[in-house]
């Protein structure tokens, strides 16, 4: 299976979910995901902690990839 982009929370959870599987079936250690802000205004700022959120878990996206291949 291809692992999709994380382009929200809920792919980036999926994503997570799918490569900790193979790395459990392959017994490879990843570090944890980027855990979820918790302190979002919900104001729309530039710089919002969702942006660094989403810019980590793209970095662990490709880290686990890379780690699996």
């Amino acid at each position: 299976m291809d692992v999709p982009p994380i382009t929200d929370l809920a792919s980036a959870l999926t994503v997570f979910r799918h490569l900790q599987q193979r790395a459990d079936a392959q017994g490879v250690a990843l570090r944890a995901p980027p855990p979820e802000p918790t302190s979002c205004c919900g104001r729309g700022c530039n710089g919002c902690v969702w942006e660094g959120y989403f810019s980590a878990a793209h970095a662990w996206r490709e880290d686990a990839l890379q780690e699996l291949a």
